[in-house]
């Protein structure tokens, strides 16, 4: 089964959670982003999760979007690995 999550690396420190919906949501509707946030400084860490409403716009946006640049950096775009079922085998 493919994925309805991706993960999405290599973002600008500066980028906000609207300006990544809107490069994103041109694949497909975002059920779900999550910004990854020091824990200490709470600074944003680059890189975030987007769940898609169904697999073919995920699919979508890493095939259209990996490599891609955004605000001068190249994008690292693909489906994100559930860490939380690794560590149960």
């Amino acid at each position: 089964m493919v994925s309805k999550k991706i993960y999405v690396g290599n973002l600008k420190f500066t980028l906000k959670e609207e300006n990544i919906r809107q490069i994103f949501s041109v694949y497909g509707v975002i059920q779900d982003l999550k910004m990854i946030h020091d824990r200490e400084t709470g600074n944003f860490r680059g890189f975030a999760f987007i769940t898609y409403a169904n697999p073919e716009e995920a699919e979508e946006a890493v095939t259209q979007m990996n490599g891609q640049p955004v605000d001068g950096r190249n994008l690292k775009v693909t489906f994100a690995e559930d860490k939380r079922k690794e560590k149960q085998n």
